[in-house]
């Protein structure tokens, strides 16, 4: 076999190798991407206005059983995981520091693992989709290690909310 030869065979190695190296990307990109919208099947959040001028977001139960959203808290995206069993909204101090949120005076709060440290903050703007509240009082929580927030009834009891199968229905009607 003459050099030229050998050389266009590497070349043809040396492309099939990439174009294999390009197929397993995508698949991997293709199942990540399966797997988030299984762990938040609410990732694009639309908000339906509703006889009355209410507004309404309907939310898919997670493969795990849990309400996540993404929303935002004072115009920065966030994952929700509603809880319905929390008082109020617990934000993970590495989710805090990413919002720039200051914490305020320390908290004794009370947990499903017993008592546990938290501090007092105020958020401006807290919504799911277009269904939202203003001045908000929240607590960062450290030893939440999760990247969601706790998203409890501080915020739900102010709105309608109702579950149907592997549904939740959030409704803000106008003041």
């Amino acid at each position: 076999m003459n050099d030229e030869a050998g050389g266009h065979r590497r070349m043809g190695l040396v492309m099939q190798a990439l174009a294999w190296l390009v197929f397993m990307a995508l698949v991997g990109f293709y199942f990540s991407d399966l797997l988030e919208q299984q762990y938040n099947p609410n990732q694009t959040v639309e908000t339906r206005r509703i006889k009355g001028g209410a507004r309404e977001v309907v939310l898919k139960r997670s493969k795990n059983g849990h309400y996540l959203s993404t929303g935002a808290i004072n115009g920065q995206e966030v994952v929700f995981m509603l809880d319905t069993g929390a008082t109020g909204i617990a934000i993970p101090a590495d989710v805090a520091q990413r919002l720039s949120l200051k914490p305020g005076r320390r908290l004794a709060t009370q947990t499903a693992n017993g008592i546990a440290v938290a501090y007092a903050t105020k958020l401006d703007r807290v919504s799911v989709g277009d269904i939202a509240l203003d001045d908000v009082f929240a607590s960062i929580s450290p030893g939440l290690k999760t990247d969601e927030v706790l998203l409890g009834m501080s915020f739900l009891r102010h709105i309608e909310f109702t579950q149907r199968g592997d549904t939740l229905i959030l409704r803000q009607y106008p003041e």
